[in-house]
C-alpha cells in the first residue's frame, strides 16, 4: 500500500461520509417512528442542565486528555494546535472507516506529515494502541469483580442461550485483545527479533503466503518501534499510562452522564452503565460499517435500555450526535485545512511501504537496519 494525498482524500470523500451518516440517522429515525410517544418530548425538555453540562465537560476533558497524551508520547514534538489537529483527524478517521479497520491505520501517516520521522511515528502509534488495549485488559477483571453478574444484559425477548452466546463472544474477544496487548508488549520490550521470526514463519504457510509482505512490514515496524521506545524513561511511561487511564475512563463514563440527565442513577447504576459500555464497545468492533453506523444505534437499547425505558431512542440520538456525528463535522472542517497545510510546500506526498521498511536515514534513534 502506498499512501498519497489523493488516496487519503478518497478515504474521506463526501460520498463515503454521507452513507454512514444516512445509515445511522435512518436507524434512529425508524426507532423513533416505532417507539415515539408525545410525552418523550416533554421529558427531553426537562433534562437536567447540570448533567448535560457534566456530559459536555467529560467530552471536552476526554479530548484534552487525548491531546495531552499525544503531545507527551511524541516528546512534545507537536504543539497544542498540532495535537488538536492530529486527535480530531484520528477521531475523524475512526468515524469514517469501518470499526474493524479503525483510525490507527492512518495515524502514523498523519504524524509523519506533521514532520515526525517515520520510525518515531510508527512507534508512537504502537504505544497508544498498546496502552489502550492494556487499559481494557486491566479494567475488565475489575468490573467483573464488582458487576455482580449483571455485566451481560438480560432482556425479555432474549433467551438464555443467546445471552450465554453473548458472554462467550465477549470472553473470546477479551482473550484475543489480551493476547494482542501482551504480544505487542513482548515484541516491543523483550524480544522483537523472535516475534519477527514468528511472523515470517507464519507468512511461509501456503494459505498465508499472500500476506507475507504485510507481515514482513509489521515485523520491521516492531523492530523500529522497539529501538525507539527502549530509550524512554519512567516519566514518559507515567505520562502515557496516566493519561490513557484518564481518557478511557472519561470515554466510558459519557453514557452514564448522559443517561443521568434524564433519569436518576445512583453510584451502583453509574458503575453498571460504565461496565456494560466495555462490552458495548467490543460488540461494535465487529461492525463493518464506518464508525459502527447503524449497528451502534441498534445495539444501544440492548445494553442501556433498562435504565431509560421508552426514552432510549432519544438518548441514542444524543449520544451519537456527541460521540460520532460531531467528529464527522469537525473532521470535515479540519481535514481540508490540514491537507492544505501539510501538502502546501511538500513536493512529495507519498510514503511507500518500501520506505517504511528501509528507512534508516535520519537518526539512529529513529530507525534500525532491516536484516
Amino acid at each position: 500500500m502506498t499512501l498519497t494525498k489523493e488516496k487519503l482524500q478518497a478515504k474521506f470523500s463526501a460520498r463515503r461520509l454521507i452513507l454512514p451518516m444516512l445509515l445511522g440517522l435512518g436507524v434512529v429515525g425508524y426507532m423513533l417512528y416505532k417507539n415515539y410517544e408525545p410525552g418523550q418530548l416533554q421529558t427531553l425538555l426537562q433534562a437536567s442542565p447540570l448533567w448535560l453540562g457534566v456530559t459536555l465537560l467529560v467530552l471536552l476533558i476526554r479530548d484534552l486528555g487525548y491531546m495531552y497524551r499525544i503531545r507527551y508520547i511524541t516528546d512534545k514534538a507537536l504543539s497544542w494546535k498540532q495535537s488538536f489537529r492530529v486527535i480530531m483527524l484520528w477521531e475523524f478517521a475512526s468515524c469514517a472507516l469501518p470499526s474493524v479497520v479503525g483510525g490507527s491505520t492512518v495515524a502514523a501517516y498523519i504524524l509523519f506529515k506533521e514532520k515526525i520521522p517515520l520510525g518515531k511515528s510508527i512507534a508512537q502509534v504502537m504505544v497508544t494502541a498498546m496502552l489502550d488495549n492494556l487499559y481494557f485488559v486491566l479494567a475488565v477483571p475489575l468490573v467483573l469483580l464488582f458487576a455482580d453478574g449483571q455485566l451481560i444484559p438480560s432482556f425479555d425477548n432474549m433467551n438464555e442461550t443467546l445471552r450465554q452466546s453473548l458472554g462467550i463472544a465477549f470472553g473470546v474477544s477479551y482473550l484475543l485483545i489480551a493476547m494482542y496487548a501482551f504480544t505487542m508488549f513482548y515484541a516491543l520490550f523483550m524480544n522483537p527479533k523472535a516475534v519477527k521470526r514468528l511472523l515470517l514463519r507464519i507468512g511461509s504457510f501456503r494459505l498465508l503466503r499472500k500476506w507475507r509482505p504485510t507481515l514482513l512490514r509489521h515485523a520491521n515496524e516492531l523492530l523500529i518501534a522497539s529501538r525507539h521506545l527502549r530509550t524512554k524513561n519512567t516519566a514518559y511511561w507515567l505520562h502515557g499510562s496516566i493519561s490513557t487511564l484518564f481518557v478511557w475512563t472519561a470515554r466510558y463514563a459519557i453514557i452514564g452522564c448522559l443517561i443521568a440527565a434524564f433519569t436518576h442513577l445512583d453510584a451502583a447504576d453509574h458503575f453498571l452503565v460504565f461496565a456494560r459500555n466495555l462490552i458495548y464497545k467490543v460488540v461494535l468492533l465487529v461492525s463493518v460499517t464506518p464508525g459502527g453506523a447503524g449497528f451502534a444505534e441498534i445495539a444501544f437499547p440492548a445494553f442501556f435500555g433498562a435504565f431509560l425505558g421508552g426514552f432510549t431512542t432519544i438518548i441514542v440520538l444524543l449520544y451519537r450526535l456527541l460521540t460520532y456525528y460531531l467528529y464527522l463535522v469537525v473532521g470535515v472542517i479540519v481535514f481540508p485545512r490540514w491537507v492544505a497545510v501539510v501538502y502546501g510546500n511538500d513536493k512529495s506526498s507519498t510514503v511507500p511501504e518500501s520506505k517504511q521498511q528501509t528507512s534508516t536515514a535520519s537518526s539512529n534513534t529513529d530507525t534500525i537496519p532491516v536484516k
